[in-house]
């Protein structure tokens, strides 16, 4: 809807949601200094089942012919080797050897910022599926099994408040970030997302039908939900650069339906499966960990190479900076 269709959908990966293969938590990763942020993005996309599965089953490298630095190879050979691995932890060494290729702004030994990791690995990853085929046209390019397992669309109306003619317009995401400064929990941060908001004078609308400069309101809702939904909790005040270091209560198990464009039908679980923690003062300075659930279905605390279990209500009691469900 207000999108071209794609001219040429490569073949419909078999994506699976549910783990293929049940087994204990795979290996911790090394921290060979300031790389914690390179860690826990590694073992958060290690435990999305859709994708472990598509890197399990050999399905890209046994067809790709990238000369050189292909990130879909990398994380194929590190996902087999953290999970099917006898030690206790392993060191990501071509991720690290090959950082400048998946963001020419992250610089060896240097504190750098998760979120911004996540984006570049699945943008390289995105890339590497498009190797030799720079000649499709820009749907077509979008339906890689990234963009299958990550992408969701948002949609936006504008409402002019004195003919109520409406405009729509959408835009995809990899991952949505959330202003957290007013919020006590997730599901108030999302309400409030999709609460209409009169636009101000410095957003002037003309309406068409109007024919003029009219007052309108904006009203943002999840239009198509991604199979992976990640979100993250803006921890870095937008005015003073401090810190947000606060509780921002979050869910096992999150319905999209009521944040959807369409709101009637049938409720649209997601369900908890990662998230990322920042400990430390500052958003300049500290440290990344994660906790991830396991194929064996049980919660594990990764903290660089230390992995240990833990319980649902710990997971849930974290001041979490990136937020993993998986429908």
């Amino acid at each position: 809807e207000g999108m071209a269709l794609p001219q040429r959908i490569f073949p419909p990966e078999k994506i699976r949601m549910d783990w293929q293969q049940r087994q204990r938590p795979g290996a911790g990763l090394f921290n060979l200094g300031n790389t914690c942020y390179i860690n826990v993005i590694l073992q958060c996309l290690t435990y999305t089942p859709p994708l472990a599965n598509y890197l399990l089953s050999y399905e890209h490298s046994q067809s790709c012919q990238q000369q050189g630095f292909c990130m879909m190879c990398t994380m194929e050979a590190h996902v087999r080797k953290v999970l099917c691995s006898s030690a206790s932890a392993i060191l990501p060494g071509a991720v690290l050897r090959d950082l400048k290729f998946i963001g020419e702004e992250f610089e060896y030994g240097r504190q750098e910022n998760a979120w911004e990791f996540l984006r570049c690995t699945l943008d390289a990853m995105h890339r590497a599926c498009l190797s030799r085929r720079r000649d499709l046209d820009f749907s077509s390019q979008e339906t890689t099994i990234i963009h299958q397992i990550f992408r969701g669309f948002m949609k936006s109306r504008v409402t002019c408040l004195s003919c109520q003619a409406v405009v729509d317009s959408y835009k995809a995401f990899l991952d949505v970030s959330l202003d957290i400064r007013a919020a006590s929990s997730l599901i108030t941060v999302l309400e409030d997302c999709v609460t209409p908001k009169q636009l101000d004078q410095k957003e002037c609308f003309r309406c068409r039908k109007c024919k003029k400069k009219a007052a309108a309101s904006k009203k943002v809702t999840v239009h198509h939900a991604p199979r992976v939904l990640t979100l993250c909790l803006e921890r870095a005040d937008q005015w003073t650069g401090t810190k947000i270091s606060k509780f921002v209560e979050y869910p096992e198990y999150l319905d999209l339906r009521p944040y959807m464009s369409d709101t009637a039908g049938e409720p649209l679980l997601c369900s908890l499966y990662a998230i990322v923690v920042h400990s430390g003062d500052t958003c300049l300075e500290g440290h990344f960990l994660c906790y991830t659930k396991a194929s064996n279905g049980l919660w594990y605390k990764m903290d660089d190479e230390s992995v240990d279990n833990c319980d649902i209500h710990t997971v849930l009691g974290q001041q979490a900076y990136l937020l993993f469900y998986a429908r």
